[in-house]
């Protein structure tokens, strides 16, 4: 092998044996940006009752408003 080539060959195999972690680490940015995108379609399917639903139980609204509320969307 000619002087020098060594180098070369453990650089094209990627960060000196390390691109395999660099491809790792781009697979797992794939996977979470598709969950995020599953996620957040699956947000804007809530019905209006689950909405409801939630901002009572997040204590954003009171028991009154609730159930005045669950009655106008029945």
């Amino acid at each position: 092998m000619p002087m020098g080539m060594g180098r070369y060959m453990a650089h094209s195999a990627g960060w000196y044996g390390y691109g395999w972690l660099f491809e790792l680490i781009i697979l797992a940015l794939l996977f979470f940006i598709i969950y995020w995108f599953v996620k957040e379609a699956a947000k804007k399917n809530e019905s209006a009752m689950d909405i409801l639903n939630r901002r009572y139980a997040a204590g954003e609204i009171s028991k009154k408003d609730y159930l005045a509320l669950k009655k106008d969307i029945s």
